[in-house]
């Protein structure tokens, strides 16, 4: 096939940069150094342009699976075939190595005798930059004609990875290379008990030249440091539950799209997966969410994971510190903060099987989304709860976002999605903004910080009882995405979630019902799986500004879940009702446990993938559906 699906591949990384790798055997989407920088394989967004580093077996009708090392991100691909079994052992070494950025691919055959190919074929820049390949003593070089190693962008000097200044890449093999004008490509047979190492790295003058006596034996060595490295870091998990197993992949995921240095959290490593095929909803997600990303804080907190949210409230600190007078935070940031994401199409790229364009950068980041602060405030005092006490400086911050948000709640907004169809009047807007006042006044109350409380607390209440009364529609039965609208919103379902209402009041008990119907019947929700609103509006017109339809969402099919759970305390039927759902929604993630952004009509992944989102709204289900069982 010319494209893997969506859902066909694992991914490995290193806390800077990650790789997709399919159950072909191919690396399709590598950036370096960072997650959001240029891509080196990129053929998932072209297959002809965009550059991939594949090895498989040459053995037709071969039959592929993929798989975890149990703990770990290492990903192993194996081809089953009648003249045997080989696989490839993938991944970025961590621990005591100390390696960056290098990909690191074992070939062996287990059982009989395989023959392989491997092309290594970059397209740096997204494909834009040319390159020559030459050959080395122990591989292949990849002379760019731009420096592969530097972007337009500061990089961190405390991060090893973007301090050495490379001047090419490097294929370093003891397999015999052949070189042509795409790079370097071997056919090689392996007995059973034989392998072959490929390490893909950057290289050059300034860069460490490591010369391996014995490339396997250095590889072996690298993969025991790396495993050590996941299962430690995975032993600080504190979820027993059921699905102990659901939740350590999710958090294993969600480990991967931290960005180290900054302690930042990307909310996909991929850009411009369609959420139609063939259509215009193609988004770049290599980039920090506020929203997305404050959701994360609290996933992790749940399972024991308080470095990861100390390090990211680092980073949050430090966005708050650059509001501006009369300013507030902007809904997404680079992963060293910055905010050059102006948004740009790579028209030379076809897009994944044609759906164009390929953005890069995001037009969304000037968009005024007010729910950003609800969901800050929220994961701040989650952390202050859970985690370790924040200080006083960060707090004086914290109260002029809580100001800015009373001054500044009633306005017109873009909402949660992102909507390119002009500003409304957001309920669950509206909703965050009722969050972010209510959890300053907590965190005043609980930490005895200063604050304008009675101000506050006035606001607080205005906004619920506008939220009652504009956003609630009696014909529907049900709260609507807008002021004014008759059209549903998943995000409502947020609510008990917050503390906003309780899942059994009535009028959530409705909205929860209103949502579960089909939508034929002017509901959400397909077999189970939740839109997350109807893109065409109750007049038939588009309601976010662009054309096309999309998948279900796969983050408000837990949120689901969650409202059904609240719900089971007085409602034993929502209980099983959650569990069902739950259960079902498990056998959407792919071969490895991974989810995209949506799932298709046909059970397909569509969307970015794998998202941040939807792994964080999992582990919260997970957590908050095994305390009701048990209860």
């Amino acid at each position: 096939m010319k494209y893997q699906p969506i859902e066909d591949y694992g991914l490995i990384g290193n806390m800077r940069t990650t790789a997709l790798i399919g159950l072909n055997g191919s690396i399709d989407w590598f950036c370096h150094p960072r997650h959001d920088s240029p891509s080196i394989f990129g053929s998932i967004l072209d297959a002809d342009k965009g550059g991939h580093f594949k090895i498989e077996s040459l053995v037709e009708n071969d039959h592929h699976k993929q798989f975890y090392y149990p703990e770990t991100n290492i990903l192993i691909t194996r081809f089953l075939c009648d003249c045997g079994v080989g696989e490839v052992v993938d991944f970025m070494p961590l621990g005591n190595s100390h390696m960056r950025n290098w990909i690191i691919r074992q070939v062996r055959t287990v059982r009989r005798e395989i023959t392989f190919r491997a092309e290594c074929y970059p397209a740096f820049e997204y494909g834009l930059a040319t390159h020559k390949t030459k050959e080395i003593a122990n591989g292949a070089a990849f002379l760019c004609d731009r420096n592969p190693c530097r972007d337009t962008r500061p990089l961190d000097p405390n991060d090893e990875s973007e301090s050495i200044e490379c001047e090419y890449f490097e294929l370093i093999t003891d397999i015999p290379l052949r070189i042509n004008d795409r790079g370097a490509f071997a056919e090689f047979t392996l007995t059973e008990g034989e392998s072959a190492v490929f390490i893909f790295r950057p290289a050059g003058q300034s860069a460490k030249s490591e010369q391996f006596d014995n490339l396997n034996q250095a590889a072996e060595t690298f993969f025991h440091e790396t495993t050590d490295y996941w299962r430690d870091w995975l032993s600080h998990c504190v979820y027993t539950g059921r699905w102990r197993r659901r939740v350590e992949r999710s958090a294993l995921a969600l480990k991967l799209l931290t960005y180290e240095p900054t302690g930042a959290i990307v909310a996909a490593p991929t850009t411009s997966l369609p959420e139609q095929i063939g259509g215009e909803r193609n988004w770049d997600y290599r980039y920090t969410w506020i929203r997305d990303a404050a959701f994360t804080v609290y996933a992790l907190i749940r399972v024991g994971f308080t470095e990861e949210a100390r390090a990211f409230m680092g980073w949050l600190e430090a966005r708050c510190q650059e509001l501006g007078e009369g300013g507030s935070l902007k809904i997404m940031y680079r992963i060293d903060g910055e905010l050059d994401l102006k948004e740009e199409h790579l028209d030379h790229l076809e897009g994944y099987k044609g759906s164009k364009p390929v953005r890069v950068g995001n037009g969304a980041y000037d968009q005024l989304q007010l729910d950003i602060c609800g969901e800050l405030m929220d994961s701040v005092y989650l952390y202050n709860k859970h985690g370790d006490f924040i200080s006083y400086s960060f707090w004086t911050h914290l109260r002029y976002l809580t100001n800015w948000v009373c001054d500044n709640w009633q306005r017109k907004d873009q909402g949660v999605w992102e909507s390119r169809g002009g500003p409304k009047n957001h309920v669950y807007s509206r909703l965050m903004c009722w969050v972010a006042v209510d959890r300053a006044l907590r965190i005043a109350e609980e930490r005895s910080f200063p604050a304008d409380r009675s101000r506050w607390q006035e606001v607080r209440d205005e906004i619920f009882e506008e939220i009652l009364e504009k956003g609630w529609d009696e014909e529907r039965g049900a709260f609507v995405q807008a002021y004014g609208s008759k059209d549903l919103d998943a995000g409502c379902l947020i609510m008990p979630l917050v503390f906003f209402m309780g899942a059994s009041d009535p009028k959530m008990q409705s909205t929860i019902e209103a949502v579960r119907k089909p939508p034929r019947q002017g509901g959400l929700t397909a077999n189970s799986l939740v839109y997350r609103y109807n893109p065409l509006n109750s007049e038939g017109e588009s309601s976010d500004g662009l054309d096309g339809e999309e998948g279900t969402f796969n983050l408000c099919t837990f949120w689901l879940v969650e409202a059904l759970t609240r719900a089971g305390s007085t409602h034993p039927d929502s209980l099983n009702e959650a569990r069902r759902i739950f259960e079902e929604m498990l056998t959407y993630a792919n071969h490895v446990g991974l989810y995209a952004e949506e799932t298709g009509t046909s059970g397909e992944g569509l969307g970015n993938f794998p998202q941040a989102f939807t792994h964080i709204a999992l582990i919260s289900a997970a957590w908050n559906l095994s305390e009701a069982l048990e209860a």
